[in-house]
């Protein structure tokens, strides 16, 4: 047996999330259906996070042990050619053994994709929140910088039950405004579950003037998610990169 590390793009808006479940289609699900029909028995793909449904990678990372002769190109046609066509293998690559595309993950950047313009985005329309207001990026921006760095984030986790720690670090969160886009950039060493998202839609909530920069600094004190603002939608997220 031997580990394969995997770069993989997917487009997320008919699928249930990363996380196999039973009658879902879900990315992991795909791709260890595929492996398991290479490899002659199962296959259990690990992958550096957990997307939520909806949410797209333009890559992703994963590892899985095979028992093949195929070599990591043949390995990337194989799954390319079984795969639905909106599921890519960008790259295959031997591994170490103790390469744990999850654990030896040392960050993420994720991007949310707003769309401010006047006309309708038809042809990326899946891919882009559109906003019925022009947000304020600069009062954006002053917000952000109360999330940035290690906070205690569970004001910004949608799981009430969470048991382990929801202590993470955001190293940066970058506020671009590009003619017709608003693209806001995270970057940490990790993220609770729908956390970029409800960040988001706190930060939309300070560009619309509903709540002042500030206040995003004394939701994340009150550890309440019910504070917070609402959790954007799944469609505009994308998970950008992995760094090891």
């Amino acid at each position: 047996m031997r580990n394969y590390k995997f770069e993989i793009s997917y487009d997320g808006t008919r699928y249930y999330g990363w996380e196999r479940q039973p009658g879902r289609d879900t990315i992991q699900g795909k791709l260890e259906n595929v492996l398991s029909r290479l490899d002659g028995h199962d296959v259990e793909v690990t992958g550096a996070g957990r997307t939520d449904a909806g949410v797209h990678a333009r890559a992703m990372i994963a590892n899985a042990r095979l028992d093949t002769r195929f070599s990591p190109d043949e390995i990337k046609d194989y799954m390319n050619r079984y795969l639905p066509e909106d599921i890519c293998i960008r790259k295959v690559s031997g591994a170490s053994d103790r390469f744990h595309a999850r654990y030896n993950a040392l960050g993420k950047l994720y991007t949310y994709t707003c769309y401010i313009g006047k006309e309708k985005p038809v042809f990326n329309r899946k891919y882009v929140y559109v906003l019925d207001f022009e947000p304020d990026a600069d009062a954006m921006r002053e917000a952000a910088e109360y999330l940035v760095g290690t906070h205690d984030f569970k004001a910004y986790c949608s799981n009430p039950k969470m048991k382990k720690s929801t202590v993470r670090c955001v190293d940066s969160i970058e506020i671009a405004d590009k003619k017709d886009y608003l693209y806001l950039n995270f970057h940490g060493n990790g993220f609770l579950q729908n956390m970029v998202r409800i960040m988001t839609g706190t930060l939309l909530e300070a560009g619309a003037g509903k709540i002042k920069p500030q206040q995003v600094g004394k939701i994340l004190e009150s550890l309440d998610r019910r504070n917070a603002g609402p959790t954007a939608p799944a469609h505009g997220l994308s998970l950008i990169r992995v760094d090891y």
